[in-house]
């Protein structure tokens, strides 16, 4: 398959250079050849596969039949950079190809984060009808999850069938719905996907604990919860981000009123500030009580959500603990004990939220302090990720010994986010548009 031409020469500055060194435009360039290098090398090893080994240069798939999660989750990024041409042949392929029909059990929250999402954002940014059916589709074939005694959905549904397995889910799952379903329910004039998925934020608000936290495990069957651990990493983090973002993008009071008293839990109960540094901690959802001193890749989304909420002290204070994270090893951890200052669990996926906040503080406030960060971001991926033909994530960041596989959503946020924090703003109007959690951007008013 055909190869672009891209230039490998590497742009360097330190976070110490002065804002006129900047060449954004050079920049923007640089990150766009990357991302065409990465989507090269899933073209020539994986093309009509899920996802990409760089290392072996070999496919894999998510489930028994491909949905091409590469190319989906990397369409808009492509249109937003400009790769027309590309874009349009993938886009062509995705719609002459994809269906949701097939015989396997797939996870809710997954496919929905990325198939759904994809093809709205799609569909809005092209016009294509043939994007918005699939997406309603995939709606349908979804909705079993949903009959459920509390209104939680099941974790896994097959596509054929519809038998629902997964009893026991978590806010960040059941909770991370309603962007996609609510924008196919304001699409398609099917108001059944907006109100499932709010039946699903408003049954975890009636759970909350005393102290207004959610726990990161909950039975869908009896709203019991299995785990009462909070905090903002994996199994809660986009639950939050989605009350927030769902008052914005719907008007939704409900959701307005949810996500302003979570806050006011948040940083009553989970935020550190001492002399370990300004961090969102783990604590207990019921007694408050601090169980970990733990901060990693996926908690560095919250600056970004910060900034949406206007909080900007807070958001500007969190993204430099981010930054010193990153800074520690060259790149950052899976988790990060704050208090020892010690590598708890060394992974790094190629995960985008360090550069999402980045995005979303520049834009907020114009200042070059997050362009620099940008570029230090980059400097470490093109020097601990970069493969001949790809990225790998690591599973280690202190011996920087790589992991044949790079996630779909590299393409969908890591890329993506870099790109627009170089690229000039008209690229994509930052105030016409909320991302969803695996930045899709979705068009205000749809």
């Amino acid at each position: 398959m055909r190869k672009f031409l891209v230039c490998l020469s590497v742009v360097c500055f330190s976070l110490s250079a002065g804002a006129q060194q900047l060449d954004t435009r050079l920049l923007a360039e640089k990150v766009r050849s990357e991302f065409v290098h990465a989507w090269n090398g899933y073209k020539k090893y994986a093309w009509g596969y899920d996802g990409y080994r760089p290392l072996s240069k070999t496919a894999y798939n998510w489930n028994t039949t491909p949905m091409y999660l590469t190319a989906l989750e990397a369409l808009d990024t492509m249109t937003l950079m400009g790769l027309t041409e590309e874009a349009d042949s993938t886009r062509e392929f995705l719609a002459t190809h994809l269906k949701f029909d097939s015989d396997q059990s797939v996870d809710v929250f997954e496919i929905t984060i990325r198939a759904m999402g994809s093809l709205l954002s799609n569909y809005e940014l092209t016009g294509d009808t043939r994007l918005l059916n699939l997406a309603d589709s995939l709606g349908t074939h979804l909705l079993p999850a949903f009959i459920t005694g509390s209104g939680l959905p099941y974790r896994m549904v097959n596509l054929k069938t519809g038998a629902v397995s997964g009893q026991v889910t978590n806010p960040g799952e059941a909770g991370t719905l309603l962007l996609e379903f609510g924008t196919l329910s304001m699409l398609t004039g099917k108001p059944k996907y907006y109100n499932h998925a709010k039946i699903a934020l408003l049954q975890l608000y009636d759970v909350r604990s005393p102290l207004g936290l959610v726990g990161d495990a909950i039975d869908v069957t009896t709203s019991e919860w299995k785990s009462t651990d909070s905090h903002l990493s994996a199994c809660i983090d986009s639950y939050y981000e989605y009350l927030l973002k769902a008052g914005i993008l719907f008007n939704d009071q409900d959701c307005q009123k949810m996500w302003t008293e979570a806050y006011a839990a948040i940083n009553a109960h989970l935020l550190d500030s001492s002399r370990a540094g300004f961090w969102y901690g783990h604590a207990n959802m019921n007694t408050g009580k601090r169980t970990k001193t733990w901060f990693g890749a996926l908690d560095a989304f919250f600056p970004a959500v910060q900034v949406l909420a206007g909080d900007l002290p807070r958001a500007k204070r969190l993204m430099n603990s981010c930054y010193a994270m990153w800074t520690k090893n060259g790149i950052e951890p899976e988790q990060y004990n704050y208090a020892t200052g010690l590598v708890e669990k060394p992974r790094y996926f190629l995960n985008p939220e360090i550069m999402e906040s980045a995005y979303y503080l520049y834009r907020a406030t114009g200042d070059s302090l997050y362009l620099r960060m940008g570029v230090s971001f980059l400097e470490g991926l093109m020097t601990y990720c970069r493969t001949d033909e790809g990225y790998a994530e690591l599973n280690n960041v202190i011996t920087k010994e790589k992991m044949d596989r790079m996630e779909p959503y590299f393409m969908a946020e890591t890329m993506k986010y870099l790109y627009l924090l170089f690229a000039p703003p008209e690229t994509l109007p930052f105030e016409k548009v909320i991302f969803t959690t695996e930045a899709h951007p979705l068009q205000k008013g749809s």
